[in-house]
């Protein structure tokens, strides 16, 4: 007999290519993937992953193995959301995850409403920057700036995320913009739109300090470390903060909230998709348009 938690660690090994990637998918340690790796191997006799020194790769018989490994992983979640999808009206715990900007700015604003309309939804509400999957259960419902892609899911767009380039009133250059240094993102987030935007604008200016959390770039751009390019949600309502360089590129992000078709009818799940949508259309600078 094989344990299914040796399979599901074995499973994320294929899908991410490297233990350490199975192990932040999974919040594990990277011992405990190779354990778990190691104790599936042993169960069923094969290798099924060639451990090269910065990837793993599956061996013909380890994608034989992963494919029939996934489809047995679809069938367990999909029994998971018909379980959920069939709960009592307006009670259980439900996932909305959500980009941190929204999150940390937005959404937990306004947990408390929530809590006293919906006192039996228990609802979750991690703030993660990653794509996470609703036909694997990461989520019940997902708000992201970037239209999911995932066929099983059914996405809708509620709201547009409008930038721009803001520094403090008393930055020291304000009025001199050759001057200008700049709050980006590390070298990880390069391909990120908003990053490539910015990095346009700042052609060969410097770049002063790299943060990878918007929340962390408002706070810098208040001390007057540089030049940031924020929502401009925020930086409309910073009183110290001022918009500069108003003829530089527009920039903006869609704002997509999805679910997974089986759960789209659950009570619970329709109340969190409410929630979510209502609270991004009733700030105006991000409501569509």
């Amino acid at each position: 007999m094989t344990d299914w938690e040796d399979i599901r660690h074995f499973i994320a090994v294929g899908r991410s290519g490297t233990l350490s990637g199975a192990a932040r998918a999974l919040k594990v340690d990277h011992a405990t993937v190779s354990r778990r790796l190691a104790a599936l191997e042993a169960a069923l006799g094969v290798r099924l992953v060639d451990r090269l020194p910065r990837a793993c790769r599956l061996t013909p018989i380890g994608q034989q193995v992963f494919d029939r490994a996934s489809a047995m992983e679809a069938g367990a979640d999909g029994i998971g959301r018909l379980a959920k999808a069939g709960q009592a009206p307006l009670s259980g715990r439900v996932t909305l995850s959500a980009s941190p900007v929204l999150v940390t700015n937005l959404f937990a604003a306004r947990l408390a409403r929530f809590r006293a309309d919906y006192p039996d939804i228990r609802l979750s509400l991690p703030a993660e920057g990653r794509q996470v999957s609703l036909s694997r259960r990461e989520a019940d419902v997902a708000v992201r700036l970037v239209r999911p892609k995932e066929a099983s899911s059914v996405a809708r767009r509620i709201g547009i995320m409008h930038f721009a380039l803001y520094a403090h009133r008393a930055y020291a250059q304000l009025d001199t913009p050759g001057r200008w240094e700049f709050i980006a993102f590390d070298q990880s987030y390069a391909d990120m739109p908003q990053q490539r935007w910015l990095m346009d604008i700042a052609g060969k200016r410097p770049v002063a300090c790299e943060l990878n959390h918007i929340s962390e770039h408002l706070i810098a751009v208040r001390a007057g470390a540089g030049v940031a390019g924020l929502p401009c949600f925020l930086g409309d309502r910073e009183p110290d903060l001022v918009r500069v360089a108003r003829d530089s590129a527009p920039f903006r992000r869609e704002i997509w909230l999805a679910v997974h078709r089986d759960l789209r009818k659950s009570p619970a799940v329709r109340v969190v998709m409410d929630f979510a949508a209502a609270t991004v259309a009733a700030d105006t600078y991000l409501s569509a348009r």
